[in-house]
């Protein structure tokens, strides 16, 4: 079994594992320096990977460079019957053109935003895994709900819940909760709660003597709590 485990670093850098393979090489991760070093550098293949598909941005100017060039062509007249009256038609090239140079900015603003996404998903699967793997980090038991909440020397925070999925039209939000003062209480983020068990980074910090607490909002969230907690952790 050890060896399967340390045989799941390439899936897990990459997200393919299943629910239960990735609970246990989080678990294994935890002990075994080989593996965090191993998945450090397949992190870092990922990135180039990922950076190597993007070609070059289209430049300001090619849209008008394109359509510049389209307008040089000579205009194509065509006679209709049955009246013989010479009418000027759109040039097949200018047309061409258009699209072209409209595809080529849709590209670059998609292929960006898709980029900057997987950025970012990267990134909170690394924070989330550092935290975990770290061996000075404490576990937090919760009060209410099931699961556990880890929390590393700097203040940042891992929830390990298993919940069903978030109602239509709701969300599941994280809150950091100082003192326990539900009033003064922080988002720390949203989920929908699709995986059998989600492990869900608290956006920003954790200190001694905060709750975390999660509650069930309107999609996209809200700025305070309107709901109880459904998971609360014990001061941590």
């Amino acid at each position: 079994m050890e060896a399967g485990v340390h045989e799941l670093t390439a899936a897990y850098a990459l997200d393919a594992l299943e629910p239960d393979e990735r609970r246990a090489f989080e678990e294994h991760l935890e002990g075994c320096e080989h593996c965090r070093e191993e998945l450090a550098e397949l992190w870092q293949a990922t990135d180039a990977l990922a950076l190597a598909v993007v070609g070059p941005e289209p430049t300001p100017d090619l849209r008008e460079r394109i359509l510049a060039q389209a307008r040089a062509e000579p205009q194509v007249v065509v006679p209709l019957a049955p009246r013989w009256r010479l009418v000027p038609a759109l040039g097949a090239a200018a047309a061409l053109a258009a699209v072209v140079a409209l595809a080529v900015g849709v590209w670059g603003v998609r292929l960006s935003g898709e980029l900057d996404d997987a950025r970012s998903a990267l990134e909170q699967e690394r924070a989330t895994a550092a935290v975990l793997a770290d061996p000075a980090s404490r576990t937090v038991p919760l009060q209410a709900g099931d699961g556990k909440v880890v929390v590393a020397p700097d203040g940042r925070a891992v929830v390990v819940l298993g919940l069903d999925p978030a109602p239509a039209g709701k969300t599941y939000q994280l809150w950091v909760v100082p003192g326990g003062d539900i009033e003064a209480a922080a988002s720390g983020g949203i989920f929908d709660g699709e995986d059998a068990t989600d492990l869900e980074l608290v956006d920003g910090t954790v200190a001694s003597g905060d709750l975390v607490a999660v509650t069930i909002e309107d999609e996209g969230g809200v700025d305070a709590p309107t709901s109880a907690p459904i998971v609360a952790s014990e001061p941590a």
